[in-house]
């Protein structure tokens, strides 16, 4: 496949003033607009004339949405079920950027999943002592009305794999909507930077969960980890510890016909707390290696 990948930012790690942020898409070429906080709300949270406002503007500009990134249901817990307040509070959410999404186009909204139990599965006796007892169980209930919303609405979620979150790799995320026998309407948001937490290797092995279908959305940074000193440093691009693994999976990508679009995530700066620099000194090699 010799075409050309989809690629765009997601918008507030340049800036939540969109139309600066735009203004820095199209100098670097950047198709995809992917929202996240746009002015002082985040998606979801916009009134009737922000999101009309919203959608004037990309449309004027010609950038398509690619994914609304509310943080829907991330901070629940193993506690959490069905129809509690937390639960209805989050559905509630993700019905208002289905809304949004459908005013600007969006294919894709994201969710999150559950904070992290460390154990969740084991053997040779860990089963009995060290895992977290029904820990996973408790997760499909709660997404699984989520599923149910998306394919009513006609729109596609695309769980990501966090940092913190039950679903932390592409191995879990890829068991989830198995579990949920959703890969019709849910599929896998791939943040391999995420993953390097839990020591999942982005490629081959990562890229291997998710390449038969799964895959719906991509966001590349880089990173260092240190587990044992639970200290993450995010990285300019190609200067963590995915530096040796990014060629590989825009290879593989490319490969696979991967028609989606990746976003580059812009949480890295220089030291100044400037994340616009650190956007304008990385957004080269992302560009070289994945358009």
């Amino acid at each position: 496949m010799s075409e050309q990948m989809k690629l765009g930012v997601i918008c507030d790690g340049i800036s939540r003033d969109l139309a600066h942020a735009v203004d820095v898409m199209d100098e670097f070429d950047l198709e995809y607009a992917e929202l996240q906080f746009v002015g002082e709300h985040e998606v979801g949270d916009h009134s009737a004339s922000e999101i009309a406002e919203i959608d004037k503007l990309l449309r004027d500009r010609g950038k398509p949405v690619s994914c609304l990134s509310r943080h829907i249901f991330a901070g629940m817990t193993t506690a959490n079920r069905p129809g509690d307040a937390l639960h209805i509070k989050h559905m509630d959410a993700l019905k208002r950027v289905i809304e949004m999404a459908h005013i600007v186009g969006s294919p894709l909204v994201r969710i999150m999943t559950q904070k992290k139990e460390q154990i969740l599965w084991g053997k040779g006796g860990a089963e009995k002592w060290n895992v977290a007892h029904g820990a996973w169980d408790t997760m499909p209930p709660l997404i699984a009305p989520a599923c149910d919303l998306a394919r009513a609405e006609g729109v596609t979620l695309v769980v990501e794999t966090g940092n913190g979150t039950m679903v932390n790799s592409n191995y879990t995320a890829r068991r989830l909507i198995d579990e949920l026998d959703a890969k019709d309407v849910l599929k896998v948001l791939w943040d391999p930077a995420n993953n390097c937490w839990c020591h999942e290797r982005a490629y081959p092995d990562g890229y291997d969960e998710v390449r038969d279908g799964y895959l719906g959305h991509v966001h590349i940074k880089d990173v260092q980890v240190d587990t044992p000193r639970a200290t993450l440093e995010v990285r300019e691009l190609g200067k963590g510890q995915l530096a040796d693994q990014f060629r590989l999976i825009a290879e593989a990508l490319r490969a696979d016909g991967y028609d989606g679009v990746i976003s580059f995530e812009s949480v890295y700066h220089p030291g100044n707390g400037n994340f616009e620099d650190g956007f304008r000194q990385c957004i080269g090699l992302f560009k070289e290696i994945f358009g």
